[in-house]
């Protein structure tokens, strides 16, 4: 990888109102991506979901607690700080947002610009929600993005796989690769990823979802000699 790289970890915090498919392992591909991050001075930048406590910037139709607050990332509750496990170091970057897409109504793109960031690592959940949004705008704003599959999650694993299929249909800027292929990459050591040819590459009928998902994950591996 030979553009200016910047890690954007989506939303890893300990909100627990939702069951995350595979979780665990997400999280551990993240502290994985961390510590090679760190150890080649790449820019560490999380976001944090935070929705204000009286309930006063939701949007229509956010679902509310009994006392009309928001029923999840409640600001001042520990569910809205980082998963202990992959917490900020000093001097890396924190942006708050109160909607999916990590560029809504925040300062991040100025923050990459003064960075001279062109290129995103982008992991976190949820896969088709918060990842979704963020990608699109980054492709919108001219970033490249470097999409690290097997460290985003989501609700089920069929969500998890839309989501990744409909990036790689329409985010003409994107490169798909599984953590340790981006791992060895960032070490400058060859890699395997997948960069969509065409528009609507992975093009499917519902019932050939399956063999699609397939189809994706063989172009992620590396073939073994």
């Amino acid at each position: 990888m030979n553009n200016n790289n910047a890690l954007l970890i989506i939303d890893m915090q300990q909100e627990d109102g939702f069951v995350l498919d595979n979780l665990d392992t997400v999280v551990a591909n993240t502290a994985a991506l961390l510590d090679t991050a760190r150890s080649q001075r790449i820019p560490v930048i999380y976001t944090r979901h935070i929705n204000q406590a009286d309930g006063s910037d939701l949007p229509h139709g956010e679902p509310l607690a009994a006392d009309g607050g928001p029923g999840s990332y409640r600001a001042g509750t520990r569910q809205v700080e980082i998963i202990e496990s992959l917490a900020p170091q000093p001097g890396e970057l924190i942006i708050d947002k109160g909607r999916y897409s990590a560029f809504h109504r925040t300062d991040l793109d100025a923050q990459l610009k003064a960075l001279e960031v062109d290129t995103l690592i982008v992991c976190g959940v949820l896969t088709d929600v918060c990842v979704l949004t963020s990608v699109f705008d980054a492709f919108a704003l001219g970033y490249r993005v470097r999409l690290v599959g097997d460290a985003c999650t989501t609700t089920t694993q069929a969500g998890h796989y839309s989501a990744l299929l409909i990036m790689a249909n329409w985010v003409y800027a994107l490169e798909i690769l599984t953590t340790t292929e981006c791992r060895r990459a960032l070490q400058q050591l060859e890699y395997v990823s997948l960069i969509p040819e065409h528009p609507d590459l992975f093009a499917h009928q519902p019932h050939e979802l399956q063999s699609t998902i397939a189809r994706l994950q063989s172009r992620l591996v590396r073939t073994q000699e």
